[in-house]
């Protein structure tokens, strides 16, 4: 568990599938993930195939929970994939009604600061579909740098797309803009 000045970053309990399923359902959050439509069921799938106990194995993909910390409520959510033992690729999502609050840019900040600090992992990546303007513009502020722009490369939702891969590596550090990082 990572506490954060509002957030904590969590493994998920059962008790979350229910918000995660809502805001992970919604058009606005869906436009550019994998999925058109999240159930309960899918979110209930997810959580039994996670084993935290294993957590940060190369191979593996885990969800976490990001929760306010006053009343542990689940606000967003942040995917992360332990590509190898220096390595791993990190995802993010958040609720519409948290989005612009600054609940991604805390709870991704603390996360990389634990994978580089901890876990003492080498490099962290991302993927974004280039027009999300709202995940690169997130990453930029953390200090990631574009190292890619893949055109055409993912036939996505009827249509190809384009995407860019952002990292970050830990002798680069987080910028700290938006106050204090935690």
């Amino acid at each position: 568990m990572l506490q954060t000045q509002r957030f904590v970053i969590r493994a998920f309990t059962e008790n979350d599938l229910e918000t995660f399923s809502q805001y992970r359902s919604r058009p606005e959050v869906a436009k550019f993930q994998s999925w058109t439509d999240f159930t309960y069921s899918d979110a209930l799938a997810l959580f039994k195939q996670m084993d935290y106990r294993d957590f940060a194995e190369s191979g593996h993909w885990y969800q976490l929970a990001i929760a306010d910390a006053g009343n542990n409520q689940l606000v967003g959510d942040i995917a992360v994939q332990f590509i190898d033992a220096d390595q791993l690729e990190i995802g993010f999502t958040v609720a519409p009604e948290h989005q612009r609050k600054y609940v991604a840019f805390e709870a991704v900040s603390a996360f990389i600061q634990y994978a580089f600090n901890t876990l003492e992992k080498h490099r962290v990546i991302a993927t974004t579909d280039t027009l999300n303007i709202a995940s690169f513009r997130l990453l930029e502020s953390l200090g990631f740098r574009r190292e890619a722009h893949f055109r055409q490369n993912i036939y996505f939702k009827g249509a190809w797309g384009d995407e860019y891969q952002y990292a970050l590596l830990k002798s680069e550090g987080l910028k700290k803009s938006r106050g204090q990082i935690t």
